[in-house]
């Protein structure tokens, strides 16, 4: 009998190791369609329904900050289309992550993925989640502000289920990515639609331009933070690179969903400012804390509960994106070499990144825990754009380094040189118009990276029980090896 148990376990033994040797990759399952609303779903999130006051409080008047609005849109064109040159290039999902490997080597890469694992993306979906949790809370607390342990249980459920969906299957997440962007896309056509009759009714007090920019700031720094409100709500330009393996037909289909979604989002956004000072004053708008929700009640009637339901969409669609992607980085820096092997696994039927959805929720956990850390967040938000101009100038290095790599899109040069000028402006700007200690303590936090480079990475040490770790989450979570596994340079 032993003799028959013990034979039993070693063909179970085998069976084991013949599945850990089985490899699979990514699905190629996001069509066009999903590619442009992953883009535009990713994009427009609460900020354009709630509060879009700290673009036209930084810049001063309604006819600057209609410009700065637009600006930021072409600023994201440009840098989604550096990033379309280089995704059609450098096939590979992980956007910066893969470009600056390619490019300039492990440092590079591992500083950036250090600083949008743990901070900039991380802290970016906990946000989008507790601003979703705020207005689901709204019909459960009329008369009073929702207790903040019922918004973060709140927002925990939603980080949970967008786990959930995006591990069970990468077609079910683009799906629901596409409802959720058509309908918010709803929501900001009819705000829009309402708009134009009040023009055509002659309720253009705000936007005539003899008045509308007066009180424009003249300082070219102070835009500095007004630029940084805007592009807030342009984040998400690049979410498709993220997942450039996972998209079909990527050089044509990449390129096509960033022309197609980033000029029609500026476009929303312009004239949902506009059509908002039809009904509302520029004053009324800065005082208001959701301005779509005073927007509604002007002119919806019984049918103002429209805007916060298109609220709670559009961040739990918002959230849903940036999950998608923000995982794809955590595997692909695992494949890279510069996190636990586990971490680039795929599930062996579903082929999903499972092993990194569930690093970057318990993340996004710890984050929901403090009542304040959006104050630190915004410190950090400079720092995104030290990495849009490393990135950008890999695209120009490239350029001499690898004249000879088939290139399916190019790129004028002009375009990666006004992003990397963006970029420097973007960076010194804010710390020139208002010095603060936390700009040095985000810089810190980047450098910080290099601690845990050295041992792990660059010296190669690798903790024996890792290899057991890695063992029993093949075993928990049914995870294999993708057939594309990077080596360490």
């Amino acid at each position: 009998m032993e003799t028959e148990v013990r034979n039993r376990r070693n063909e179970n033994e085998k069976v084991e190791d013949e599945k850990q040797k089985e490899t699979v990759s990514l699905e190629r399952s996001i069509p066009l369609i999903g590619g442009i609303s992953l883009i535009v779903g990713s994009m427009i999130g609460s900020g354009i329904f709630v509060s879009p006051k700290g673009v036209l409080m930084a810049s001063g008047s309604v006819g600057a900050s209609i410009i700065v609005w637009t600006v930021c849109g072409i600023i994201s064109t440009c840098g989604a289309l550096c990033y379309a040159e280089l995704g059609t290039m450098i096939p590979k999902s992980g956007g910066e992550y893969a470009y600056l490997k390619y490019t300039y080597g492990n440092v590079w890469a591992y500083l950036f993925s250090w600083t949008a694992i743990f901070v900039l993306r991380t802290s970016s979906i906990a946000l989008i989640s507790l601003a979703f949790a705020d207005y689901v809370a709204v019909p459960f607390f009329e008369n009073c502000p929702a207790p903040a342990l019922a918004t973060k249980l709140l927002a925990a459920a939603c980080v949970l289920t967008l786990m959930i969906i995006n591990g069970y299957s990468a077609r079910l997440a683009t799906s629901i990515q596409i409802i959720f962007t058509a309908a918010k896309l709803f929501a900001l056509f009819l705000i829009i639609l309402i708009g134009l009759i009040n023009m055509i009714k002659g309720n253009t007090e705000y936007l005539d331009p003899s008045v509308s920019f007066k009180g424009s700031e003249t300082s070219p720094f102070a835009y500095g933070i007004a630029f940084y409100q805007g592009l807030w709500a342009y984040e998400g330009w690049n979410q498709l690179n993220f997942v450039t393996e996972e998209l079909q037909r990527p050089e044509r289909n990449l390129p096509l969903s960033i022309i197609i979604g980033i000029p029609m989002v500026t476009l929303l956004y312009v004239m949902t400012n506009l059509s908002y000072l039809t009904v509302i004053s520029p004053d009324e708008l800065i005082a208001s804390s959701a301005v779509a929700f005073t927007f509604g009640e002007r002119t919806l009637g019984w049918w103002a509960w429209i805007m916060p339901l298109s609220v709670i969409m559009s961040t739990f669609g918002a959230a849903n994106g940036n999950c998608f992607s923000t995982s794809r980085i955590v595997f692909a820096t695992a494949r890279g070499g510069h996190m636990v092997k586990a971490m680039s696994m795929v599930h062996v039927k579903k082929l999903t990144p499972i092993p990194a959805l569930v690093f970057i929720t318990a993340i996004i956990m710890i984050m929901l825990i403090p009542s304040e850390f959006d104050t630190l967040v915004n410190y950090f938000s400079f720092s995104a754009w030290i990495w849009y101009g490393a990135t950008a100038t890999a695209l120009i290095v490239l350029r001499v380094t690898e004249k000879d790599i088939e290139r399916p899109v190019k790129v004028p040069i002009g375009v990666p040189i006004f992003v990397i000028c963006c970029s420097v402006y973007f960076v010194f700007a804010p710390i020139i118009d208002n010095p603060a200690l936390e700009y040095l303590y985000a810089a810190l936090f980047i450098l910080s990276g290099l601690l845990f480079y050295y041992p792990f990475v660059y010296r190669g040490y690798h903790p024996k029980i890792m290899k057991t770790v890695t063992k029993y989450v093949q075993l928990l979570l049914e995870v294999i090896p993708t057939t594309e596994e990077e080596k360490n340079d």
